[in-house]
């Protein structure tokens, strides 16, 4: 009697875990738009953004151009595709190279809060804050 009820639990409890987010999306890092605050440690004063609109995806604004890529690495894993971006110029395109840079350098990741910490092995690369 008790297996006749255990094995549909059982499967309902594997289904469900397949459907889980394992990126940093599931993890604290969605419904959020997150910006840059630091640079390898130093104040980010351009605009730019991260947000995480749908599992595996990654999307966002440099400071001169909109941005996409992926992330499929379990959290606290992290694996930026290559970066597709529109080509506009202005001012900050040195800014949103090193932005792009460090992004796709990232292969750690740690939501606490309203924090979004992005680094390597040697430590931080990207520092981001939650709006709202």
């Amino acid at each position: 009697m008790i297996l006749r009820f255990l094995l549909p639990l059982t499967a309902l409890l594997i289904l469900g875990a397949c459907d889980r987010d394992e990126t940093v999306r599931g993890h604290g890092g969605a419904d959020r738009e997150w910006r840059l605050v630091t640079l390898q440690g130093a104040p980010f004063d351009a605009r730019a953004t991260l947000s995480f609109p749908e599992e595996g995806r990654i999307a966002g604004e440099g400071p001169c151009n909109s941005y996409s890529t992926s992330n499929i690495a379990p959290y606290p894993g992290f694996d930026a595709g290559p970066i597709a971006s529109t080509r506009r110029a202005c001012p900050d395109l040195a800014a949103e190279s090193a932005f792009f840079t460090m992004l796709e350098a990232a292969t750690l990741s740690e939501v606490t809060g309203d924090t979004l910490i992005l680094s390597d092995e040697d430590g931080a690369l990207l520092t981001f804050k939650a709006d709202g």
